[in-house]
């Protein structure tokens, strides 16, 4: 029997060597390199890849697990692992397999200390490679220590940061153009040596339109000891190959160079000026590519145009060089995502561009290579990117007061007053869905949802109560609301400010609705009705007004078609107005959410209106779904009113209202406008889709309708 101090002993011992073997296990567990490969990923994920014994690698997936996952991504720098994905997600490796049926408690602190079946020892195909996905996050003070002296070729740039300090001749310039390179690593912010830095080195850096930090030049040098190899095509300094270790001097210098310093060009639309950024909005003459859809300036559907007509493109084989050519393109940086599945709503039209293949070097998305025959792509495929974005310092400018929470509230601008900048109000007079959309785009916040005219029930800033901006005008397209028409310094607001200071609420979706031009051509007709059977039509004002004093039996000429509107957003259309402010319609026989939805025109080829067009109202509901999608909104029995994404409101050319009336019409050649959302009353993605014109030819008996088109192409081609 042993006694308790021999017990003691043995634990005692026991113990040692458990912390010993532990200890011997950390340094004597070998030395490896992780990096993240494969196709179509972000920087921050992809296929796990080991240097071992001076060979690149895969890890197969058998028995991974999340666990492992954090194990890589923190031995990558990065906080956490969000997910792994089996089956070679991010494409096939080559080479070794190196690391098969992998157990880890997610503590190690490299992948190497984990259980496995041993270097090399696994009976996977590259079909069984596994990937992460970390989180973006980076480990703060997390410091890149090469494990593999041998071989450094293939391992990807880690550090913490990467940001462009203004030189001090650029340090009051918006947005910074010129300034040191510098990359955080260890904690500490150090500036990269010029000794082997090239010009696709600084393609790159200029691209990311890194976090600009402003500041003096006059600093001590601290150099980061590696160089960087860019190919002048990533997307991200993350993407770039490491360098050669940079031979420094004792009191961290390089011996033959001197800190980087980079000069960028920014887009036209982001041209510098001195403090308060740019004055006149940038506008695009006859670009190829522009983005639609999108919440954030710098993303969105990518559409191209050609033969006058604007198309998509299909995501088949989409990825950040592509992406990152239409952000160059359109004078954003390099891009940040490239976007699949239709993430920025479906478009309309032809596709027009299949499984694109860019160097990365091209001037314009046309000059790529791609596939003309689209077949088997559909609009659910549409590609789309965000941009890196310069940071302007739109948002120092503009502020919302007194809302529920960051995304609504009072509008209140940064104004210059007596010489002094102050903040205060803007007049609401005129305020609408369009200055709001630039406020919400201004902030970051993405589409307005609405625009308030009354803010009594916020409370905001009381020193902010003066109106400083009256009589804004926004087409929509503006960056911020300095760049809308204004009065100026000249402010004119009869109602005053506080109860009536402009405000928004603002949202990252919004619905996005496009009338079917197919089903207008295809349905268009005439129809020759008595009077006296349109009384109630009459009474809507359907009807021109020569029908005010024209014989009950005498016949209206009507232009009749159908609509069908479709919900190509990522947020259902609502109603602005509440039920109880609903319209009852006889004629329709239920209530009418909005009383002007659509504007029906027959015009002259020149634009003039010939026929006294009508403004239809509507009651919305969902007609259709695709397939999938459940209706959520019907008008019967004062049902509630919308139409739901991937879903649309048909109405049919055999109701009352669903025409044009040309009775006084000669004929001719003219054009059939239909206009959906007019006043923009409830907020859209995209404006420019909501019209369609057709061209349209009468010769006094029969009508023919013909090349129908939605958008800003041009009816009178064809």
């Amino acid at each position: 029997m042993l006694n308790p101090l021999s017990i003691n002993c043995l634990v005692l011992a026991l113990l040692c060597t458990w912390a010993l073997c532990n200890a011997q296990s950390d340094s004597d567990s070998p030395k490896i390199q992780l990096r993240l490969a494969g196709e179509k990923r972000k920087h921050y994920e992809g296929r796990v890849e080991v240097l071992y014994d001076g060979e690149w690698g895969t890890v197969c997936d058998d028995d991974f697990s999340i666990y492992a996952a954090q194990v890589v991504c923190r031995e990558l720098g990065f906080m956490d692992a969000v997910s792994w994905l089996p089956s070679a997600k991010y494409g096939r490796g080559e080479g070794r397999i190196w690391l098969d049926n992998l157990h880890c408690t997610g503590s190690e602190k490299s992948l190497a200390q984990c259980e496995s079946n041993g270097f090399g020892v696994s009976d996977c195909k590259h079909s069984e490679d596994v990937g992460v996905v970390c989180s973006q996050k980076r480990i703060p003070g997390f410091k890149f220590i090469r494990n593999q002296a041998s071989s450094m070729e293939g391992l990807n740039v880690q550090v913490e940061d990467v940001r462009i300090r203004a030189t001090y001749s650029n340090r009051k310039r918006i947005p910074i153009t010129e300034g040191f390179v510098e990359v955080k690593d260890g904690g500490k912010w150090r500036q990269i040596c010029s000794e082997e830095w090239t010009q696709m080195n600084s393609r790159v850096i200029c691209g990311m339109y890194v976090h600009f930090k402003q500041g003096q030049s006059r600093r001590k040098k601290n150099y980061w000891g590696f160089s960087v190899n860019c190919t002048g095509n990533e997307a991200d300094l993350s993407d770039c190959k490491l360098g050669r270790e940079i031979e420094l001097r004792g009191n961290n210098t390089c011996r033959k160079g001197m800190p980087t310093v980079v000069s960028c060009m920014p887009g036209r639309g982001f041209a510098p000026s001195v403090s308060i950024g740019f004055r006149k909005a940038y506008r695009v003459e006859q670009p190829l590519v522009r983005l639609r859809g999108g919440a954030l300036i710098g993303e969105g559907r990518v559409e191209v145009l050609k033969n006058g007509e604007w198309g998509t493109v299909c995501d088949d084989k989409w990825n950040i060089r592509a992406a990152t050519v239409v952000c160059r393109e359109l004078g954003f940086g390099s891009a940040k995502e490239a976007l699949s599945g239709a993430k920025m709503g479906q478009g309309i039209g032809s596709v027009h561009m299949n499984e694109v293949e860019c160097s990365g070097f091209e001037k314009s998305l046309t000059e790529c290579h791609f596939n003309r025959d689209s077949v088997g792509c559909s609009h659910e495929e549409d590609a789309a990117v965000k941009c890196n974005v310069p940071a302007m310092g739109f948002n120092t400018r503009l502020r919302l007061s007194g809302g529920r929470n960051p995304s609504e509230g009072r509008v209140e601008v940064l104004a210059e007053r007596n010489g002094s900048l102050v903040w205060g109000t803007v007049c609401s007079d005129s305020w609408g869905t369009m200055e709001a959309m630039v406020v919400c785009r201004q902030l970051g916040l993405g589409f307005a949802n609405h625009a308030f005219q009354e803010t009594w029930y916020w409370q905001g800033d009381s020193s902010s109560q003066a109106v400083v901006m009256s009589g804004v005008r926004c087409s929509g397209t503006e960056m911020t609301l300095d760049q809308c028409l204004h009065h100026g310094k000249h402010v004119i607001c009869p109602n005053g400010g506080g109860r009536f200071a402009a405000g928004v609420s603002c949202t990252l979706t919004a619905p996005d609705l496009v009338l079917s031009a197919q089903v207008v051509e295809q349905t268009t007709y005439l129809e020759d009705r008595p009077l006296y059977a349109l009384q109630c039509a009459q009474e809507e004002r359907c009807l021109s007004t020569t029908s005010d004093n024209a014989d009950p039996t005498s016949y209206r000429r009507l232009l009749r078609f159908s609509s069908q509107i479709h919900n190509n957003g990522l947020s259902d259309f609502r109603p602005r107005a509440s039920p109880h402010s609903w319209v009852w319609h006889e004629c329709h026989r239920h209530y009418h959410s909005m009383e002007v939805f659509t504007y029906y025109d027959l015009l002259s080829l020149n634009g003039t209106k010939v026929a006294e067009g009508h403004k239809a109202s509507f009651c919305l509901e969902d007609t259709y779904c695709d397939e999938g999608i459940q209706k959520r909104y019907e008008c019967a029995n004062f049902g509630s009113q919308g139409i739901t994404v991937g879903c649309w409101d048909t109405y049919r050319h055999d109701i009352d209202c669903q025409w044009i009336d040309i009775t006084d019409v000669k004929p001719g050649d003219y054009i059939l406008q239909v206009v959906i959302n007019p006043n923009y009353e409830v907020a859209e993605s995209d404006y420019t889709n909501n019209v369609m014109k057709c061209r349209s030819r009468y010769d006094g008996h029969r009508i023919w309708t013909y090349n129908c088109h939605i958008g800003e192409t041009n009816p009178h081609q064809g």
